[in-house]
């Protein structure tokens, strides 16, 4: 059990906008981006992206003249739409990303997009000149100190106090690391090991800060100083003072409460591995359960925990297979086109093409429309050896009336063909628990036909 202190969840800030009219803000700083992509999705697969994933000069004046862009502009919008999830590359050619196909009427997919976009605003401006990888990694890295400032003012900060809060993160993680900060040489008896880091070899941090904020209100997570619409300075050009969009204070406070959800992990699950946190979880009842997947969530990088959920769905559990794609369920669509990858696999397919359903706003259950006759004879199977391995034996016995072949001759003889490796284990298993003789035999008489391979 976790000894972690519960802490309460931020609350969102005072005259946040509803979500409706967040997302209409993140359409308007990604209208280019969706114009530059269903540009692209009308070259019908014909689109092909240099190594680097930027379009090659061809294109971006075949874009600039058909939108009536600048070169320069194509090729910031085509950036963004990649970044953002409107633009995918598979093999080099772009097609259009699922969010594209949601933009007009998803007004989650499109907040998603954008947050996207505001997670990579380190790309979005070039970094300045000198400016070395290790300085770039750590200016990187205090920015979220920043902007939870930035947040929790509520208002305008001026630019010298955040230098001076840049300043010192910096300075805090050269001392985790044991680093001389750049600019401060060792005294011969050890002295200067900490200090400010405001010189940076090659660029000042003033500069490193100043190409921060010039990225986060290109992305449109801060206000422009002169007023002009939110995302409209591409350019960057900041004021002497920053201040969140309203689509920056709601994904800051989004990530604060994110951290929030983690550490108060009811479980004590979030930094154990998916498996043993999918075994902890197979304990509680569903809503526990899902607090405990978004709290492990939280904890890591979408990318890594969706892949640590598949790998541990491909494993011989079939109880954590099925809790897997639960979890997966909490992670919402930032999972999708790994889940629809996994359709591709014979023993995830039915799970993933459910999933799938669900999260396109189908009827889970009506899984004879969505599944073949052979893969939901498979998923019965696979969930009854969850049944035999974890559950009851009555609800074995339930799980008959589960099965879509409406009669056990037909359910045994379907059972028999597809091939399940845990076919016998389960008929076995069934035949065991069920009150029935003369059912009892007849599956225990298709167990040992499947075994021995007859007839």
């Amino acid at each position: 059990m976790s000894t972690r202190a519960a802490r309460p969840a931020p609350r969102p800030p005072e005259g946040t906008p509803p979500p409706a009219e967040l997302a209409r803000q993140a359409r308007a700083v990604l209208a280019g981006a969706a114009r530059l992509a269903r540009w692209a999705d009308g070259a019908a697969g014909t689109l092909r992206a240099g190594p680097d994933g930027a379009l090659p000069p061809d294109a971006v004046s075949r874009a600039a003249a058909a939108l009536g862009l600048t070169p320069r502009k194509v090729r910031v919008d085509w950036d963004r739409a990649r970044l953002a999830g409107l633009v995918e590359l598979h093999d080099g050619i772009a097609r259009p990303g699922w969010r594209l196909r949601a933009w007009d009427r998803d007004d989650t997919a499109v907040l998603r997009g954008w947050v996207a976009l505001f997670d990579a605003w380190s790309l979005a401006l070039p970094i300045p000149a000198g400016a070395g990888p290790t300085i770039v990694a750590e200016v990187v890295e205090a920015v979220p100190q920043l902007l939870s400032l930035l947040h929790l003012s509520a208002g305008p900060v001026r630019l010298p106090v955040l230098l001076d809060m840049l300043d010192q993160r910096v300075a805090e993680l050269r001392t985790e690391r044991c680093e001389v900060p750049s600019g401060h040489a060792p005294a011969a008896d050890g002295a200067g090991a900490t200090g400010t880091a405001s010189d940076a070899a090659g660029a000042s941090l003033a500069e490193l800060l100043g190409w921060a904020l010039d990225a986060l209100l290109a992305v449109g997570a801060l206000v422009p100083p002169d007023g002009a619409p939110e995302g409209s300075h591409e350019g960057g050009h900041h004021g002497p003072e920053a201040r969140l969009t309203p689509l920056g204070n709601w994904s800051v406070w989004v990530k604060l409460e994110q951290i929030c959800v983690a550490a108060q992990s009811p479980a004590g699950h979030i930094e154990q591995s998916a498996e043993a946190m999918l075994r902890g979880c197979a304990r509680l009842t569903p809503g526990p359960a899902r607090a405990e997947y978004r709290a492990w969530l939280a904890a890591r990088s979408v990318g890594a925990a969706v892949e640590e959920l598949l790998t541990v769905a491909r494993g011989e559990d079939a109880l954590l297979r099925g809790l897997a794609f639960e979890a997966l369920r909490a992670v919402g669509a930032p999972a999708e086109p790994a889940v629809r990858a996994a359709a591709d696999e014979p023993g995830l397919r039915p799970y993933a093409l459910l999933w799938l359903v669900e999260h396109e706003g189908g009827d889970p259950e009506s899984a004879p429309d969505v599944l073949t006759r052979e893969e939901s004879t498979w998923l019965w199977v696979d969930t009854a050896a969850a049944v035999a391995d974890h559950g009851e034996t009555q609800l074995l016995v339930r799980h008959l009336d589960s099965a879509v072949q409406g009669s056990v001759p037909r359910l045994l003889e379907e059972v028999r063909a597809v091939g399940h490796p845990r076919t016998v284990q389960v008929l076995v298993a069934l035949a065991a628990a069920h009150p029935d003789p003369a059912l009892a035999k007849a599956v225990r008489r298709a167990a040992f036909q499947v075994h021995t391979g007859g007839a």
